[in-house]
């Protein structure tokens, strides 16, 4: 049996968002496991950054995961490789929705949906024979707050999306991960007090005591790249947020 140290060795893992937060985590994650990874974002400066952390099997590339152009032309760059993983997300928009526009709305769409559409859609014909994607989507869906319309649905097509893909992609493995309450940027857009609060009062109420870590995350999308029996699963990381 293949260690849990070495399951990815001589494997190329692709990661689209995988510069900060979870992507960048499951990078650190997947290069244990013996891959080399290639990790994508929008900005120069952060992906220079995850390639100087993550090492010498690293590499960087920007792209506006919105311009299914470029996403294009970085999969014909890249070319064949094993694991695609999807993490890319902004800052969230929340609010209710009729005090939100529809161009709001396909904002919340464009890079957490459309954009991992664009992705599987032009990276699937340079997966090699037993890889896999990992998209990713969040428990908005599962257990909706006040102001999460938008988000809410757009994890849910996620969902649907992810099933759709493990049928029309077969034998290529599509999977799905669906994470609580995370440290990570994605809060960026809250105050740093308003974080802490936030934080606070949700490791109060969570049934594992703490909220979660990018790194807890990283565990499960490598889980989900080296299972071969695993396709067409949503699979909730959350602490037991949706419990309570």
């Amino acid at each position: 049996m293949t260690s849990a140290s070495t399951n990815l060795r001589n494997q190329r893992v692709v990661l689209l968002g995988g510069t900060s937060g979870i992507g960048l985590a499951t990078a650190h994650a997947a290069l244990a496991a013996g891959a080399s990874v290639t990790v994508v974002s929008s900005r120069a400066r952060r992906v220079a950054e995850a390639v100087a952390g993550l090492g010498d099997r690293a590499e960087g590339c920007t792209v506006d995961l919105t311009d299914e152009s470029a996403v294009s032309a970085l999969f014909e760059q890249l070319g064949p490789f094993d694991h695609l993983v999807y993490s890319a997300g902004d800052s969230l928009r929340t609010g209710a929705l009729v005090d939100m526009t529809l161009d709001t709305v396909r904002q919340v769409f464009d890079v957490r949906v459309f954009g991992a559409m664009a992705a599987v859609k032009r990276a699937a014909p340079y997966l090699r024979p037993g890889g896999s994607v990992v998209l990713t989507s969040g428990i908005a869906s599962l257990r909706p707050q006040k102001g999460w319309a938008a988000l809410a649905s757009a994890c849910a097509a996620m969902e649907g999306l992810t099933r759709a893909l493990a049928v029309e992609l077969a034998p290529i493995r599509v999977n799905l991960v669906s994470p609580g309450l995370v440290r990570t940027p994605l809060w960026a857009n809250l105050s740093e007090a308003d974080r802490e609060t936030l934080y606070a009062t949700s490791e109060a109420a969570l049934p594992v005591g703490r909220v979660g870590e990018a790194e807890d995350l990283a565990q499960t999308y490598v889980h989900l790249m080296t299972n071969r029996y695993a396709t067409g699963q949503t699979i909730v990381v959350d602490g037991g947020g949706v419990l309570v």
